[in-house]
């Protein structure tokens, strides 16, 4: 706390008042800075969200009914529960491949626990663990080995998923309890709203309150800024990383969980291409895929466009196989619009006479 001299009695606990004069307008934004506002990204998700929620309810009069759009939703909470870890591993500079095949795996171990006489709830804390190894895995062979995880968590997509074929093989595992089955046809009491949902909402609201409210979310941003200088700067880079990487693999295994519960079944080629979808969400939520941006909000709204899209399409009798390429097209769509939106904002700058920011290279 900043004190006054004691041997300044003249000095005053106030400035000077300002002379009197006409008052001053208030300062005006420029259009560049208006724009900017505005074409905030998240406010151009919701934009798009609306347009994705108008176009579906002109392919169905239900699709509006609030119980229906409700259900609706359990159809992509798995997802979701994937997606946010997802957006810190991305945020950091990393990439993880393995969460479909480690959600697959989880399933299985699951199933087969309680196939063979396990209590059920024994046999969804195991298959948590085994998911958390997984993922703990992952991270260590990245920070003590130096590999990239791009390459880590491609060997561990294949593996993680020929685990779980080698387990259970081409068949399937289902009839499990009334007290483990139909978790989307579970509500919260009072209300219509199901049980993927409120673990979906709870778990965004805990992982935002981590990224945007911590420490640590504040090393992992510094991290997908500037790995080296965040070593220097004294962040345990390696713990950091592998934190989120077991965060990823618990949830994993959590998301095959519920995709279990929700399927009553369990087989060894769930979840596939669960990993192209969290990817999506989170990098058209606004994650770069370079590292240091993102926000779990963003990836909040681009789940549910997604979500809704691909419902919509469903309802237009649009195959699997085209909704993949729509998902697939608007991963690349969300990779290309912020470099350009990049470019044009640098390129404005340099014709209003500014300094250039510094912005990191997307080419």
């Amino acid at each position: 706390m900043n004190r006054r001299p004691v041997d300044d009695p003249t000095a005053q606990e106030t400035a000077p008042a300002a002379p009197p004069g006409p008052a001053r307008p208030a300062p005006r934004l420029d259009a560049a800075a208006w724009l900017t506002r505005l074409a905030r990204w998240e406010t151009l998700l919701l934009a798009l969200l609306v347009g994705v929620v108008i176009y579906n309810a002109q392919l169905s009069p239900y699709f509006l009914n609030t119980d229906n759009l409700l259900d609706d939703t359990s159809n992509f909470m798995e997802i979701g529960v994937i997606a946010l870890p997802m957006t810190l591993i991305i945020i950091a500079g990393h990439i993880d491949l393995s969460v479909g095949s480690n959600a697959a795996l989880c399933s299985v171990v699951f199933a087969t626990l309680w196939q063979h006489g396990w209590n059920v709830w024994l046999a969804c804390l195991a298959a948590l663990l085994v998911g958390l190894v997984a993922g703990l895995a992952n991270g260590v062979i990245i920070t003590r080995i130096g590999l990239p995880s791009l390459i880590v968590t491609l060997g561990t997509f294949a593996l993680y998923r020929g685990l779980a074929n080698g387990i259970l093989g081409s068949g399937e595992i289902s009839g499990f309890p009334t007290s483990f089955s139909g978790i989307d046809l579970r509500y919260l009491p009072g209300t219509h709203i199901p049980a993927p949902l409120v673990i979906f909402v709870v778990l965004a609201l805990l992982i935002g309150l981590l990224l945007h409210g911590t420490v640590l979310g504040r090393y992992i941003f510094a991290i997908g800024n500037n790995e080296q200088a965040s070593r220097f700067s004294g962040v345990a880079v390696d713990r950091v990383v592998l934190i989120l990487f077991s965060l990823s693999g618990f949830l994993s295994a959590l998301a095959g969980l519920v995709l279990t519960s929700r399927l009553v079944t369990s087989r060894s080629d769930l979840a596939t291409n669960f990993e192209l979808s969290a990817i999506t969400a989170a990098v058209l939520g606004g994650a770069n895929i370079f590292g240091g941006e993102g926000s779990i909000p963003g990836t909040v709204i681009a789940l549910f466009i997604i979500g809704l899209l691909q419902n919509g399409l469903t309802l237009a009798n649009v195959s699997a196989d085209v909704q993949t390429i729509v998902v697939g097209s608007l991963l690349i769509l969300s990779i290309l619009v912020p470099g350009v939106a990049q470019r044009l904002r640098t390129t404005l700058t340099r014709r209003r006479g500014g300094e250039r920011p510094a912005v990191k290279d997307v080419a």
